[in-house]
């Protein structure tokens, strides 16, 4: 499975979709999260870190660019809403996040899309009436079961 949509209602659901994919996540995993401002990112990110055992707040690293947190694997929490030039990516040394031993989470991913892995998984947020519409993009074989395991998981829990 490549691509796939999910409705999500409210915050709670995408809490626990964030949820399940903190507990589906394997070390190296890369999630680039797309959309508008109060999409539903960040949530998702507390849900990722949910999933993974990490307990406390999680905000988004908006001023700071990278926040790390430590579960049952680490988080590397990227927000890239004030980045100017996708070089800058490269600049921090995100290399060692990507192909390190834990999930690297990166809002705003689309403001330097061509510095991420070649493979991962995107999430797009769009505004639909009182919800939000999720479109998954699966690149590479690791992401299109991982997008498998989550969409039979969160079609159960319905």
């Amino acid at each position: 499975m490549n691509s796939y949509k999910w409705y999500s209602p409210d915050e709670d659901a995408t809490l626990r979709l964030g949820q399940v994919i903190g507990e589906l996540a394997e070390p190296g995993d890369t999630i680039a999260l797309i959309g508008q401002l109060g999409g539903g990112k960040t949530v998702l990110a507390r849900g990722v870190a949910a999933g993974l055992g990490i307990e406390g707040r999680i905000t988004s690293p908006t001023f700071t660019l990278i926040r790390e947190y430590r579960g049952r694997l680490p988080l590397y929490h990227f927000d890239l809403y004030r980045l100017e030039d996708p070089r800058e990516v490269e600049a921090l040394g995100c290399e060692e996040y990507f192909y390190g031993r834990g999930i690297t989470l990166v809002e705003w991913a689309d403001r330097a899309i061509s510095s991420l892995p070649e493979e991962r998984l995107e999430i797009r947020f769009t505004y639909i009436d009182d919800g939000r519409c999720l479109e998954f993009r699966a690149i590479g074989s690791r992401y299109r079961q991982l997008l498998e395991e989550i969409v039979r998981i969160m079609d159960i829990a319905r």
